[in-house]
């Protein structure tokens, strides 16, 4: 999972589980289903824009709220492959995790990426290379748990390959 391209998608601040899933959904018992009102008061837009392959970038407190394991999911359904946020509430980031997608904490602003950058980011390394602005924006590194967690594909899978052991 060295090497992740995409395209930057830019949120704002203060994104909060019933911002990404609302409340409506909840109910929904097909996961696709609640995926296509992913973000439907902060962006109508969002899930017709998103593209498979991209890199959400957001501001601060990025899921706050509950903890509610859907306001991850549903971007992984979406396609999104990693989250670069200047702050995540702690429980969502270790969803994010779980689930497979990275979370990246960087502070960042309108020269660093902007909607559309073409981005390559190394886990590994640290870094986040904006080939768009060609730049090179470092980060700091995900302890090698985790990482080893995202190369597995998330929590389960790594559970299930240690179980089949």
């Amino acid at each position: 999972m060295d090497a992740i391209n995409g395209f930057a998608y830019i949120l704002g601040d203060d994104i909060n589980t019933d911002d990404i899933v609302p409340s409506h959904t909840l109910t929904m018992r097909d996961p696709h289903e609640m995926a296509k009102c992913t973000l439907e008061f902060i962006d109508p837009q969002f899930v017709k824009k998103i593209d498979k392959g991209n890199i959400i970038i957001a501001g601060e407190n990025f899921g706050t709220g509950s903890s509610r394991e859907e306001a991850v999911n549903v971007f992984k359904i979406l396609g999104v492959k990693a989250i670069i946020a200047k702050s995540f509430a702690r429980i969502y980031f270790r969803n994010l995790i779980n689930v497979g997608i990275p979370g990246i904490t960087l502070t960042w602003d309108e020269n660093t990426f902007s909607k559309g950058d073409n981005l390559v980011i190394s886990l590994y390394k640290g870094v986040i290379f904006n080939k768009t602005k060609n730049i090179k924006v470092e980060f700091a590194k995900l302890p090698e748990f985790l990482t080893n967690i995202l190369n597995e594909g998330g929590i389960i899978n790594q559970l299930k390959k240690m179980l089949l052991k």
